[in-house]
């Protein structure tokens, strides 16, 4: 069974913790741009939900795979 890493075949700007520092800066952004609480938890909501689905979601349904293909 060979179980590849995910991350091993991605670029350095799609590594976890850029995407992580991404979504960071533009949360931090969003407020510090206009300091409203109503704009701002709309992106973190997004921006939780864009994690969720490429490093939570994404990983477990190649591993997935990779498990059915051997």
């Amino acid at each position: 069974m060979s179980n590849p890493n995910l991350w091993e075949h991605k670029p350095w700007w799609c590594q976890p913790w850029t995407i992580i520092l991404t979504g960071i800066i533009i949360i931090t952004g969003s407020w510090l741009l206009f300091y409203t609480i109503w704009l701002t938890v709309p992106v973190a909501i997004l921006i939780v939900l864009w994690w969720t689905y490429f490093l939570i979601i994404v990983p477990r349904i190649l591993a997935a795979q990779d498990l059915d293909r051997s």
